[in-house]
């Protein structure tokens, strides 16, 4: 399974999200992680068009979280950035050449795309079972106890 950088960064960008006290503008959050702040808008609007995140104009404006993190799963964020399409697509190879198997013997999925389909829902289901508040909360288990009071404080600054 590859994803796209932008499911890192928009990971990243809800866990910050979830200590912030008023909406936090795409620009800020562009600074805070270093990262390209016209290609982390288009992660935001993914977020913003699966209801994930919210967004609001002028000079408070920025984006907040749409619901409690707990309610918000790693898969959500995934799939509102790269989609939801399976990583494999069967096209039926068993179907072609010169042994070919006819297509009313294929009553079934091969061994081949049941285990590809039996992986994918195994990823998926370890992803819908983690939250947004579960990868917050390490943060400052991996960072120190202060980490996330520390994004706190400076996404007040100026």
């Amino acid at each position: 399974m590859k994803l796209t950088g932008g499911v890192e960064w928009a990971l990243h960008c809800c866990v910050v999200l979830t200590t912030a006290p008023d909406p936090v503008p795409a620009a800020r959050l562009a600074e805070l992680h270093d990262v390209s702040a016209s290609y982390l808008a288009k992660q935001l609007q993914a977020l913003s068009r699966a209801g994930i995140v919210s967004s609001s104009q002028g000079n408070a404006g920025g984006y907040a979280l749409t619901r409690a993190p707990e309610l918000i799963s790693v898969l959500d964020v995934v799939e509102a950035v790269d989609g939801s399409k399976p990583a494999f697509v069967c096209t039926e190879i068993r179907q072609r050449g010169p042994l070919a198997t006819p297509p009313e013997a294929c009553t079934r999925p091969c061994a081949i795309s049941r285990a590809m389909a039996g992986a994918d829902a195994a990823w998926r289901a370890a992803l819908e079972a983690i939250s947004v508040a579960d990868l917050a909360r390490g943060v400052d288990e991996d960072y120190g106890p202060t980490a996330l009071a520390g994004i706190r404080t400076w996404l007040s600054g100026p």
